[in-house]
């Protein structure tokens, strides 16, 4: 009988710290006063083929938060195998009739159908920025390519955004909001934005003290910049705890994010 208890008691333990934080979805709400009345939901590190939120429980978010704009922020699936479970979640994002637009990681340029991988979101009409700008009606979109796998090009994504700088102020008719991966891109960006999106750390994924010196993920988790809203030199940047795990289909005192940004 103690045994069997301590079998339990350990299989509990193990679900409720390990398991259950991939499956208790936590909407994080933030508040950056751009003025613009614009309502974001960000999505970042789907990792479908390690992720246990179902399409059905994302589509019930999007109806709840009625965003104006979704953002992807990379990291869908780096194995061939799941990109047909990738286009059902891609489709439930598509068929909200909001508009998409989406950024890749270094997971999915490790993908061995890459090019498949292109593909669906040009048949779901999901506006995939690599490193270039969109006009929209509010703000000025930027999306830079992944920094980690070398295909960022920060010039390129800034080049048709109007901004004059003069001693570092900068004066644009309308908000920059940058989207990108790895937030690591910082080290190379010399453009004042307003507010940058970002993944990639998954908010440590397992919450222990010196994860990043165990597992080094660049300069910014080295200076404790991870998750969470942070001022940095040009802009304010916000990290996603993302939605899905990689490695390890665990978390450890960190929960699955998805974020509503009302700028």
């Amino acid at each position: 009988m103690y045994i069997v208890l301590t079998i339990i008691s350990v299989f509990a333990i193990y679900y409720f710290f390990l398991i259950f934080p991939t499956q208790w979805l936590k909407i994080e709400h933030i508040h950056q006063p751009l003025n613009t009345g614009v309502r974001i939901l960000q999505i970042s590190d789907l990792h479908v083929d390690m992720l246990r939120i179902s399409p059905a429980k994302l589509r019930a978010i999007i109806e709840r938060c009625a965003p104006d704009y979704i953002m992807l922020t990379g990291d869908y699936t780096s194995k061939s195998s799941s990109i047909s479970r990738l286009e059902r979640y891609f489709k439930t994002i598509a068929e909200s009739q909001i508009p998409v637009y989406a950024v890749l990681g270094n997971h999915d340029y490790q993908n061995a159908h890459f090019t498949q991988l292109l593909e669906l979101f040009e048949k779901l009409d999901i506006v995939l920025l690599r490193n270039e700008s969109r006009q929209l009606k509010e703000i000025q979109l930027v999306g830079i390519d992944d920094y980690s796998t070398g295909h960022s090009k920060v010039s390129d994504a800034f080049s048709s955004i109007n901004t004059i700088l003069e001693r570092n102020v900068t004066v644009q008719s309308k908000p920059v909001v940058v989207i990108t991966h790895d937030p690591n891109v910082l080290s190379t960006v010399k453009n004042h934005y307003d507010y940058m999106m970002a993944g990639h750390f998954h908010g440590k994924q397992f919450n222990i003290p010196f994860f990043f010196r165990l597992k080094p993920k660049g300069v910014l988790p080295a200076k404790g910049v991870y998750k969470g809203l942070h001022k940095m030199e040009y802009g304010m940047l916000y990290i996603s705890k993302g939605i899905g795990q990689t490695g390890l289909n665990n978390r450890f005192m960190v929960r699955s994010e998805v974020t509503i940004h009302d700028l």
